[in-house]
């Protein structure tokens, strides 16, 4: 199912809304970093924390 950004920005505001106080700073920063950044940089990156995330095991052995 693929949301309008109007949905996507709804959807954030709402979530933000529960977001503990402490951490909006960090969600702040972190969307402000992502400014900077291209969306191919953005995906590229988001697939390299998903392959390190699934591989995490044999990464481990592989380190040993």
């Amino acid at each position: 199912m693929n949301m309008s950004t109007a949905e996507i920005k709804i959807e954030i505001q709402q979530v933000l809304d529960k977001v503990p106080e402490d951490a909006l700073q960090d969600v702040l920063n972190y969307l402000k970093g992502l400014q900077s950044h291209s969306p191919n940089e953005i995906k590229l990156a988001n697939n390299i924390q998903k392959i390190l995330s699934e591989n995490r095991g044999l990464l481990e052995r592989l380190a040993q």
